[in-house]
């Protein structure tokens, strides 16, 4: 079933938002099924399995649900994935936990240095690099949501003529 299309505040209607959201232990077995379920579910949406898109949202996905699990477990608490697409153009996917007072510094803040064969601090690092927009939100009643935006490019079909910059390959 499609779901209902959507209207924005001026009454422009918008294509229909398609949303999957699901929670896991927090632990590494959990955050392997997220990236999992997430690439089974962008499949069946149309973000085809092994595509560029696809892959960067593992990775995303992948970072965010290991920084749930590794800071920001709480004891008897899940983490949550979330992800939906936005007007057809935009993957959002939102990584909630339960500790809102360990957050990662916020878009364009500088970071501290972290040596490069140091075992983690990367995550987010790989998260700016990787995403169009990302974002750290509080999470009423306690917590907080990592979002990370991709904007999605149509890939060509396979076999066409257009290489993936849209250049005739002829």
């Amino acid at each position: 079933m499609t779901p209902p299309s959507t209207t924005s505040a001026t009454g422009q209607a918008h294509a229909p938002v398609v949303e999957f959201v699901q929670r896991f232990s927090s632990t590494p077995r959990g955050a392997r099924l997220a990236r999992r379920l997430l690439l089974h579910q962008l499949d069946a949406w149309g973000v085809v399995y092994g595509s560029e898109a696809s892959e960067t949202a593992a990775q995303l996905v992948a970072e965010l649900a290991a920084n749930a699990v590794t800071h920001g477990r709480v004891s008897g608490r899940d983490f949550e994935v979330g992800a939906e697409i936005l007007d057809g153009a935009t993957l959002r996917i939102a990584v909630s936990d339960a500790r809102g007072e360990l957050r990662p510094p916020a878009p364009g803040v500088p970071r501290s240095a972290t040596p490069p064969l140091a075992e983690n601090g990367r995550g987010m690092l790989l998260v700016e690099l990787l995403a169009d927009r990302w974002d750290v939100l509080d999470r009423p009643p306690v917590g907080k949501t990592v979002v990370a935006e991709l904007d999605l490019v149509p890939e060509p079909p396979p076999g066409s003529a257009y290489d993936t910059a849209g250049h005739s390959a002829c």
